[in-house]
């Protein structure tokens, strides 16, 4: 998959692309949709999605709470996997945020990008301002000459399927009803850095990685699905993993702490990806170690008996 990031310098081979475009925070199922539909629409075109990096809510509103789904490298692994060609991840700044809906539908898309095709959910709103909806863009499209799709918002319980409602599930610990939504285990991607080791010394050594700059799934114990994506360890593996700041050790800064189930071996600088099967507890800070490790074992044991049943 090809990366293009600034839409005034495009090679001829990423021109002439059907694109998918949205922000795509966790590629769930009406994503997915919209790429199906892009992917439809030009028979022999390049299968392309135009998102943005940062998310502009993160440019507009820096200092709020983390809400992303995914990193940009992870959302990049997921469209990948889905068959996407081109991926157009758009610096978002300032310019390009002053874009009038005009602007931005001639002099990205069309003269910029160069695209035969656009595909947009019903809900979709561009340009400064977030003035320009998806029927505009119909009509700058018939003006400068590339074709528009408008996608139907999926609905998943009587409700849109929507990053939102997948922050919601997570949030309260409903990891299996986002999995509906996404089309997919929800996942943490990271690199594994250094601990405390207090994993290992309890007989439980853990893959330590940052969740900065992502929703907080609820804190708690779950059962996960974890994937070591690069290194000598590369393969599939079934584990428990702990999300929150440890109570018991006082912490401060939320992470993510993975245990393994029968691996041996160095982690450290491997990427994970850790999917969210099942919440099983809530954080808790217990009287003692020997307390703590005689719940571990039972997470452990309950993780595997959820695990084997999938």
């Amino acid at each position: 998959m090809r990366i293009v990031r600034d839409y005034e310098f495009v090679e001829d081979q990423d021109r002439g692309a059907t694109v998918a475009i949205g922000n795509f925070d966790g590629v769930h199922l009406g994503h997915q949709s919209v790429i199906e539909l892009a992917r439809k629409a030009a028979p022999g075109a390049p299968l392309g999605v135009m998102t943005f990096e940062p998310h502009p809510r993160e440019y507009f509103a820096p200092d709020a709470p983390p809400f992303r789904l995914m990193r940009a490298e992870t959302r990049a692994h997921r469209l990948e996997k889905l068959g996407v060609e081109r991926l157009y991840e758009l610096n978002f700044n300032t310019a390009l945020s002053s874009l009038t809906p005009e602007e931005f539908a001639r002099d990205v898309i069309a003269e910029g990008l160069g695209l035969a095709h656009v595909v947009v959910g019903a809900d979709f709103c561009f340009g400064q301002g977030r003035a320009g909806n998806a029927e505009d863009l119909q009509r700058f499209g018939d003006e400068y000459g590339f074709g528009v799709t408008i996608a139907p918002l999926m609905e998943y319980s009587e409700h849109a399927v929507s990053s939102t409602a997948i922050r919601n599930a997570l949030s309260e610990g409903r990891p299996a009803d986002a999995k509906e939504m996404l089309g997919h285990w929800h996942r943490i991607e990271g690199v594994v850095i250094g601990g405390e080791q207090r994993g290992r010394e309890l007989g439980f050594p853990t893959a330590n990685m940052s969740i900065d700059g992502l929703h907080q799934p609820r804190f708690g114990v779950y059962a996960v699905l974890v994937d070591v994506l690069d290194g000598p360890h590369e393969g599939s593996h079934l584990g428990a993993a702990s999300i929150g700041v440890r109570p018991m050790f006082d912490g401060e800064v939320p992470n993510i702490e993975t245990f393994l189930f029968d691996f041996s071996g160095d982690l450290y600088g491997a990427t994970l990806s850790v999917g969210l099967v099942d919440f099983l507890r809530p954080e808790l800070k217990f009287d003692g170690l020997d307390a703590l490790i005689e719940q571990m074992d039972a997470d452990c044991a309950k993780s595997r008996e959820i695990l084997a049943a999938l």
